[in-house]
């Protein structure tokens, strides 16, 4: 399961499960972390002030993504449900690689040595 790093008030990292399919503040709210979350994780509110970069990808990964996703999007052109279900479980496969590796060490990069009051929210 993939793992994720939310920085404590008092700046101590707190490492949870992080399942996937569920949002930053669904995980968040899950393992108790005090963050605010008015849009309920809609992306509209920034209240939580999450960035995520979108550098993390690298070109490979980057377009096998793109072709796993071109798969989902051909799959929904048809009517065949279990084939729009085999191509979505296959996105979900192609990205847990990155989601394990990489959703880590960008938050943790991003935080290292800040307390959630330093950061201007």
């Amino acid at each position: 399961m993939p793992r994720m790093t939310f920085i404590e008030r008092d700046g101590t990292p707190r490492e949870v499960d992080a399942p996937l399919g569920l949002s930053v503040l669904e995980i968040a709210h899950k393992h108790g972390v005090d963050i605010e979350g008015a849009c309920e994780g809609s992306l509209a509110c920034s209240t939580c002030h999450v960035v995520v970069d979108g550098a993390l990808v690298d070109a490979a990964e980057r377009a096998a993504i793109e072709a796993a996703l071109a798969r989902v999007d051909a799959a929904i052109g048809g009517t065949d449900r279990d084939a729009i279900a085999a191509a979505a479980d296959a996105l979900e496969e192609g990205t847990r690689a990155f989601a394990e590796r990489r959703m880590d060490r960008g938050i943790r990069a991003a935080l290292a040595g800040k307390r959630v009051d330093q950061l201007g929210i």
